[in-house]
């Protein structure tokens, strides 16, 4: 089923009490416009701290899938078959049968994926099927006045990271940094436990209750918004109007294939942009295959204690979202409690 489109040169000399009048009004008329400004500044700050809690989902919901960065491939149809198993109705955006370059079809087509599922009532989740490239080129293209009004699951990983924080950043909406296609065949039951707590469920739930999933770097406790996602992209945000904001939140990060000497360079500029400095936690995911260029690079745990190791906040590493199994899900925008003492990340509530 494939989803249909939605689619002033004065030279006299004038009088003191022109000059004065002239003043007078332009004063005023600065002071109104400057009163509006801090008006839609004080607007647009508080819509950034507003936490918008999509629906769960239910056996008979129907889940769109979306190839918003590469196209999809033949290990997509494991999503399907997975989604199906659960009892969920599946239909496919454009991108999902298009290609355009390593795309799934055109900017305009992906965007439009996007703006017409989350407009469609009849569609009560967003997956996308696959990471890759091409996401940056899409959250300027997106209606968020249309997903405000519309909010509902997507999930995604990877180069979905600037969807995510777009969609989080702009709107409030709570968005997943969860599995997509590639990561549902033979999942193992943690993977399983993590959709139905994330998905699913209205409850607070525990983001460290499953064993051998991460490790504590430094104890502490801490409580905010939940940020983040790939690191690369995550920097590719900067100095843009969809700018990651951490301040006050728990940032998370991961990454794959990236030497220590780029995950050093990146963290630097995070550091040296202040999104380090009113951070409540840090949730180090798993940095996959972190070579060494040279041997007398840092490692990369060397690397996080280095950047991270005077921060008086709690830290975790080697948690396992991403691009590594067993994928657990972790909600952007959601409320979150850190307290390392207790082995807890409660998340206050990811779906309603």
């Amino acid at each position: 089923m494939i989803l249909s489109s939605l689619t002033l040169n004065a030279t006299k000399k004038v009088s003191t009490y022109s000059i004065t009048k002239k003043s007078i009004n332009t004063n005023i008329k600065n002071t109104v416009n400057s009163s509006n400004i801090n008006e839609t500044h004080n607007q647009n700050s508080k819509e950034n701290n507003e936490i918008i809690i999509p629906k769960g989902l239910k056996p008979g919901d129907t889940i769109g899938l979306i190839a918003p960065a590469n196209y999809a491939n033949e290990n997509s149809a494991a999503e399907v078959e997975y989604l199906k198993s659960r009892g969920f109705n599946v239909v496919y955006g454009q991108s999902y049968y298009s290609k355009w370059y390593g795309f799934g079809g055109t900017d305009s087509v992906r965007a439009k994926d996007i703006n017409d599922m989350f407009e469609n009532p009849n569609i009560n989740a967003i997956f996308a099927v696959r990471g890759g490239y091409g996401g940056i080129r899409l959250v300027d293209k997106l209606n968020y006045d249309i997903i405000k009004k519309n909010p509902k699951i997507i999930s995604g990983f990877s180069d979905n990271t600037t969807l995510l924080l777009a969609i989080n950043e702009k709107t409030g909406l709570v968005t997943f940094h969860g599995p997509m296609a590639d990561n549902l065949k033979n999942i193992p039951p943690i993977t399983e436990n993590s959709f139905n707590k994330t998905f699913m469920s209205n409850q607070p739930y525990n983001l460290l209750e499953f064993e051998n999933t991460y490790s504590i770097m430094k104890n502490g406790r801490g409580n905010g918004k939940i940020t983040g996602g790939n690191l690369s992209l995550i920097v590719a945000t900067l100095g843009t109007d969809h700018e990651i904001n951490t301040d006050g939140k728990i940032l998370f990060i991961e990454e794959v294939n990236e030497p220590s000497y780029r995950v050093d360079r990146m963290l630097q500029q995070l550091k040296l942009a202040g999104k380090f400095d009113k951070l409540q936690g840090i949730i180090i995911g798993n940095f996959r295959n972190p070579k060494q260029s040279d041997p007398t690079d840092m490692t990369i745990d060397e690397v996080f204690y280095d950047v991270f190791g005077k921060l008086n906040i709690p830290i975790i590493k080697d948690f396992k979202s991403g691009h590594v199994r067993p994928f657990i899900a972790v909600p952007i925008g959601a409320n979150a409690t850190m307290d390392t003492y207790k082995k807890q990340i409660i998340i206050e509530k990811s779906t309603k």
